[in-house]
């Protein structure tokens, strides 16, 4: 039986591949969108620009969509260039779907919905653990703008709504830099060619602080879950894999992975961006010794991102009690998810199996 017909927005990126996969396995039909859709992908492709509401409008007509998933963003110099810039999208797309038959609209959007956008990060005031019901902190935030114009649409068109803040999604997608899995794998890897201690990048009280993650699996299920179950529409839910860690545990869980020394986490941070000059170089080098798929490691990992996640100087655990209470119950162990993504990449020869 066909549950609906989805669009997924943004259906290359890390949580757009997941959520695609999931639905179509359980019985969807699946169109992807994406500037350049992915040729292997299972799902049926639309290329469109959603800043080119000519080529939406064209891509999406007769298409007929009862469930759009927008899992996508771009990134400005400044918020309010990126409040203006991720807004156009949205309005975009529901503009070139105004004839679809929707019922269902799911937005996916981050912890930093707590933390304050980029351009304040970490100055949000909300008390951890991080509850949906914590007020919007002050300050512009991309985040704040997309909700709302999904509640006005909602209203307008009598859809029902869900909103997901996830926290550092961990998970396989190709050709996705925004995962701080692949990162670390890439990071591990050049560790270990070179001889070099595997250095904890960010601050010490990342270091020492509990925190948790989002597996990209465990996201795609509590996203079709909210776009199918009656009594959790309209709903803002995080989604977190239920467990929480110190990364100075989940460091040397890593480093014993890779057969590398845990270097440990020094007074200073010493981030990545700044360190990983010359990754482009030693990882085409390895590379070509190991038959690796991708020899440009700018198209596998984002240093500045992965030095955002763990140079906070704030704790960050998400609650996850309201999902639990509207009967989403999925959990998931986030040390196995990284390790088993390692496992993966290196057997698709993403990552070197030394």
């Amino acid at each position: 039986m066909r549950k609906g017909v989805a669009l997924v927005v943004g259906a290359t990126g890390i949580t757009g591949s997941n959520l695609s996969n999931q639905l179509i396995a359980n019985g969807w039909t699946v169109y992807g969108l994406s500037r350049r859709p992915a040729t292997e992908a299972s799902y049926i492709p639309v290329a469109a620009d959603l800043f080119d509401a000519r080529s939406l409008e064209s891509a999406l007509s007769g298409l007929p969509v009862t469930h759009v998933f927008f899992c996508t963003w771009t990134r400005r110099d400044t918020e309010q260039e990126n409040v203006e810039a991720n807004s156009t999208m949205m309005r975009n797309l529901f503009s070139a779907l105004t004839d679809a038959p929707l019922v269902h609209a799911t937005l996916v959007t981050g912890t930093k919905h707590y933390l304050g956008s980029f351009e304040n990060y970490g100055s949000g005031q909300a008390e951890t653990p991080f509850r949906e019901s914590e007020p919007r902190q002050p300050g512009a935030n991309f985040y704040y703008s997309l909700e709302d114009i999904l509640y006005g649409i909602a209203e307008q068109r009598g859809l029902n709504w869900s909103v997901h803040r996830p926290h550092t999604v961990i998970g396989h997608a190709r050709g996705n830099a925004m995962n701080i899995g692949v990162t670390l794998g890439v990071y591990a890897s050049l560790c270990k060619a070179a001889g070099e201690p595997f250095v904890f990048p960010g601050s010490r009280l990342q270091w020492n602080a509990l925190t948790d993650m989002t597996d990209a699996t465990l996201l795609a299920r509590q996203i079709e879950w909210a776009a199918t179950a009656p009594g959790a529409a309209n709903q803002a839910f995080n989604t977190v894999n239920g467990d929480t860690f110190r990364w100075r545990w989940m460091w040397d869980e890593i480093a014993q992975f890779f057969g590398i020394e845990n270097g440990g986490c020094p007074e200073e941070p010493a981030p990545l961006d700044a360190r990983m000059t010359d990754a482009k170089t030693r990882w085409a080098s390895l590379a070509k010794a190991h038959g690796l798929v991708e020899s440009d490691v700018d198209k596998l990992v984002s240093w500045w991102h992965t030095d955002a996640d763990l140079g906070r100087e704030l704790e960050c655990v998400n609650d996850m009690n309201k999902s639990r209470d509207f009967g989403f119950q999925v959990t998931q162990d986030t040390r196995a998810a990284l390790l088993d993504l390692f496992t993966r990449l290196q057997a698709e020869k993403v990552l070197p199996r030394f």
